[in-house]
């Protein structure tokens, strides 16, 4: 046998040995704590109130309703609660609808029309789509971290 062949074989004998040495620690040596506890700990509820940040519908660029479209940034987000579930799940399926308020709202100014529109009131009619859309929860404040007009 050649020198690489041996020190190949030297290799495979020293994995299989620490597989099988940790596979007998793991099962004669370690304690695994009881099923119920496990299952405790993975449900235990999250303290009540704990709210984050929903992001999900990302940055957008909207084209805007000139003859000559000038183009919006958008990055819109929220505050949620992860502990409601329902809510949750609605939000994560309608993401796309959410965008599409977005898209089809902005759009619908010209870059004019933008730069002269109070951002509060575009907001809350954001808001009102939102809600309008929504079953499950309502969304109480949507935020604006980028909101970029450009002709």
């Amino acid at each position: 046998m050649s020198f690489l062949h041996r020190t190949l074989m030297v290799c495979l004998i020293t994995l299989a040995l620490i597989i099988a040495g940790g596979t007998i620690y793991g099962v004669f040596f370690h304690d695994i704590p009881p099923r119920s506890d496990l299952n405790e700990r993975v449900t235990a509820p999250r303290e009540i109130g704990q709210a984050q940040t929903f992001t999900g519908i990302g940055q957008l660029r909207i084209s805007t309703a000139d003859p000559q479209p000038g183009m919006v940034i958008l990055f819109v987000s929220f505050v949620y609660h992860p502990d409601d579930r329902a809510f949750s799940e609605e939000l994560a399926l309608r993401v796309r609808d959410l965008r599409d308020i977005v898209r089809d709202y902005i759009g619908s100014f010209t870059t004019a029309e933008l730069q002269t529109q109070d951002e509060n009131l575009i907001r809350a009619e954001l808001l009102r789509r939102f809600n309008t859309l929504l079953r499950l929860g309502q969304i109480e404040t949507l935020f604006f971290s980028d909101f970029m007009i450009f002709s």
